[in-house]
């Protein structure tokens, strides 16, 4: 891995639903390729549109940014202070 960003070009299958039960969007790159803190994947085409109570899966071409050594420590590194975010630690009084 090196200092700088590296792309690479993936197939891609999006699954997007829209209904009372699920509203997502799910991105499988083909392959499977490990992805790691600090990297991005950018979905090419139109976007997706669908109504109401529809589910739909197209195929796509997706962008794998990698992130280099300085970008995925750096993005550890703030990670860490994010997750702290999460916790909500509090202290009561139990009859003392």
């Amino acid at each position: 891995m090196g200092w700088l960003t590296t792309s690479e070009v993936l197939p891609c299958t999006v699954e997007v639903e829209h209904s009372d039960e699920s509203l997502h969007a799910h991105v499988a790159l083909d392959g499977n390729p490990d992805i790691g803190p600090g990297d991005r994947v950018r979905v090419h085409g139109a976007a997706i549109r669908i109504a109401f109570g529809e589910k739909i899966s197209v195929r796509r071409a997706a962008t794998l940014t990698r992130a280099g050594v300085l970008l995925r420590a750096w993005t550890r590194f703030v990670g860490h202070f994010g997750m702290a975010e999460l916790y909500e630690v509090s202290f009561t009084g139990r009859g003392l």
